[in-house]
């Protein structure tokens, strides 16, 4: 199976706005993956770290503060989707709800999007907005990367068991649901992050063109 090998390093900023229905998105074609996450989860470093720069996402010491929808191109026809912090407490409750009417018909209907990368603080991980996101995620057919960050404030057994626990908690979701350990100080887990959300951004007409040489190559032989 051909595999394109993307260049997350590349990412520059495109465009940004405060909510979904009236965002200038590029148009609804090629392939986006976004990023969410709880306020305090460590989303803006796990960007930059997943990108090797330091300011592509702006990290704040006040979490929530950010509330932008921020979208960054790899190419042409591959975006990151920056989405806001979620879980901030001095937000009010109608802009909350607002917020997650607009980000569940984002997910449902941005037919570019190819998977949901989910971040949760290895210690506190699966809360239930995470839950909501998930949840929405497989109900919407999309694949999910379930980033635990912060493993470095954990020793190793106690990693290997909170990832242990959060994949056998998600089971119940069905779908397509991939857990795992993820650091920015100590950058633990970016390449396995790569390789799940490379595979999201192969482009559909390069599989199925890779598939038909192989079929050949196999009559051939």
């Amino acid at each position: 199976m051909l595999d394109l090998k993307i260049n997350f390093e590349v990412a520059s900023f495109l465009t940004s706005a405060p909510n979904i229905s009236h965002m200038h998105m590029p148009a609804d074609v090629g392939y986006e993956i976004a990023f969410a996450g709880r306020s305090n989860a460590g989303k803006s470093s796990a960007l930059n770290t997943i990108t090797r720069q330091k300011n592509l996402a702006r990290t704040s010491k006040t979490p929530g503060r950010t509330q932008l929808i921020n979208i960054f191109g790899l190419d042409p026809q591959r975006r990151l989707v920056d989405l806001p912090g979620y879980g901030f407490a001095k937000v009010p409750l109608d802009m909350k709800l607002k917020w997650q009417k607009s980000l569940s018909e984002y997910l449902q209907n941005r037919q570019c999007l190819r998977g949901l990368v989910v971040m949760m603080d290895i210690r506190h991980p699966l809360k239930d907005l995470d839950v909501n996101m998930i949840r929405w995620a497989v109900e919407s057919d999309l694949p999910v990367l379930g980033l635990l960050t912060k493993c470095d404030k954990l020793k190793s057994g106690a990693r290997k068991a909170a990832v242990l626990k959060v994949r056998k908690d998600c089971e119940v979701y069905g779908g397509d649901i991939t857990i795992q350990a993820f650091s920015s100080l100590k950058v633990i887990g970016k390449a396995e992050a790569i390789s799940v959300m490379n595979q999201w951004l192969q482009a559909d007409d390069e599989l199925v063109d890779n598939s038909a040489e192989a079929d050949e190559q196999m009559i051939d032989e």
